[in-house]
């Protein structure tokens, strides 16, 4: 299935090329990527704290639309989606 997981190996490079700039982002609490082997879902997940996040959703959540962008032209990727959720330790 998909030449060895290369798509996913790409995915993995763009995330790399990008993790300056996220952890630079003001608020910034961390950066975790879920990836799934079997169903070849790889999923980026940016926490900033609740302070922060209305200026990062003003900056229209730059640098999300070049992460898309590239993760969009990998050749595998059927599907590139966003999602707003929060996480709360129980």
């Amino acid at each position: 299935a998909d030449n060895d997981k290369a798509s996913l190996t790409a995915c993995q490079e763009i995330l790399d090329a990008n993790l300056p700039a996220l952890k630079a982002l003001t608020g910034f609490v961390s950066v975790n990527r879920v990836v799934c082997g079997g169903c070849l879902d790889f999923k980026i997940i940016v926490t900033l704290d609740a302070e922060n996040y209305g200026a990062w959703e003003t900056a229209a959540f730059a640098p999300e639309a070049q992460i898309l962008e590239a993760l969009a032209a990998v050749d595998g990727v059927s599907s590139v989606e966003t999602q707003t959720f929060t996480f709360m330790t129980m």
